[in-house]
């Protein structure tokens, strides 16, 4: 199997220096507290996002129910359905707040892969009902990353990715799991990655604007994007 055919879906990358730094930040923030880890660690994986913030000095986390508790318990960590969480979560998981400010580097980061690149003449129309016409000649890129995995519907033509470290507007409709992307004279090629929130480039920030498109919260963005997308750990 190509490398391109393994990543051919939307990943949600998960950070541990990043997750280690947060849940150290949060903890000096809030004191020996207790962690939010509702909606399996906000989409970031429970157990290594438990093991973080313990580790990091948390008195106990919240979870959405007793079988968790009871997991958790056998790895010695300290759960709670009852408590209310009081430590910093857009500190702990570096996400942004409503004005796209970040507190550290993102936890998650997730990351599409470019299926294949095509010309676009202007005035032609891009996915189904051409809610998008091309302004003048240009490129597009198909992308993996669609609303099966958390990219919103509401978020075609009204939000970019980020391929090289220059941003590219998504253009038409998002589809089931892929979307395009006008990438005008840039140089982008079968199988290079495109950022759609996370990491340390110019989307970094993403989620706040996600959160104004889609009038979700920016906790319910990151979550759904990393319980279905294909999560896994990156330094």
């Amino acid at each position: 199997m190509s490398e391109l055919s393994r990543s051919a879906t939307l990943r949600a990358l998960i950070s541990r220096s990043a997750l280690a730094l947060g849940a150290a930040r949060a903890v000096a923030a809030g004191g020996p507290g207790v962690a939010d880890l509702r909606r399996d660690a906000w989409g970031h994986g429970l157990l290594g996002v438990a093991q973080a913030v313990t580790a990091a000095g948390a008195k106990a986390v919240r979870v959405d129910g007793r079988a968790e508790v009871e997991a958790l318990a056998l790895e010695g960590i300290v759960a709670t359905v009852d408590e209310e969480p009081d430590l910093d979560p857009l500190l702990l998981y570096g996400l942004p707040d409503s004005s796209g400010v970040l507190p550290g580097d993102p936890v998650m980061r997730a990351v599409g892969r470019v299926l294949s690149t095509k010309r676009i003449a202007a005035g032609g129309g891009v996915s189904y009902g051409y809610t998008y016409r091309a302004p003048a000649d240009s490129r597009l890129a198909l992308i993996t990353g669609g609303y099966a995995q958390g990219v919103v519907r509401a978020l075609g033509n009204r939000a970019e990715v980020e391929i090289h470290g220059r941003r590219h507007p998504i253009v038409g409709r998002i589809a089931m799991d892929v979307c395009v992307v006008d990438i005008g004279d840039a140089d982008v090629a079968l199988g290079d990655e495109a950022v759609y929130f996370g990491g340390r480039g110019p989307v970094a920030p993403a989620l706040s604007a996600w959160a104004e498109v889609t009038d979700m919260s920016i906790a319910e963005l990151v979550a759904v994007v990393g319980q279905k997308a294909e999560r896994s750990w990156e330094s």
